[in-house]
């Protein structure tokens, strides 16, 4: 069964796209979720209008986030936590405390952007990337010191 997808659907293609699916699947999947449409001449037709105004909307929101990394891009964030002996932290230092610690410099960022491969458990000076945007990521040093 040939559909047009209406989103980025991972291992089956891009926005617009004319595919090929099983007509199981199009029926109990792409379709009641709205991920996909029936390739028809009337429907590619709006799925072209819904891709390039995506395409517009994309590129907005992807150079607002361009100028948010250059402003962003003097930011240091310092996080203070108790530690033990050897720099070994009481608890640990996730992207939730990133992130708040960002908040109280005025800057909005949701956790689930900011990539942590673990859990920061030492002192000391660290480069945690933030990924404003799929093509936009900067990164940000974060500064673990002990807490008096």
């Amino acid at each position: 069964m040939e559909i047009i997808l209406r989103e980025d659907i991972d291992k089956l293609g891009q926005r617009g796209q004319v595919v090929k699916v099983a007509p199981g699947y199009a029926r109990n999947f792409l379709l009641p979720k709205r991920l996909a449409v029936a390739a028809t001449e009337a429907n590619k037709k709006i799925v072209e209008q819904e891709r390039q105004a995506h395409l517009r909307r994309e590129a907005k929101v992807q150079s607002e986030a361009q100028d948010l990394a250059k402003i962003m891009g003097s930011v240091e964030v310092t996080i203070s936590q108790k530690a033990g002996d050897n720099d070994q932290l009481f608890g640990s230092v996730t992207t939730a405390d990133i992130a708040n610690a960002l908040e109280k410099q005025g800057y909005t960022i949701d956790r689930k952007k900011i990539a942590l491969d673990e859990p920061i458990k030492t002192l000391g000076d660290y480069k945690v990337a933030v990924r404003l945007h799929r093509e936009v990521s900067i990164d940000i040093p974060v500064h673990v010191v002990r807490e008096e």
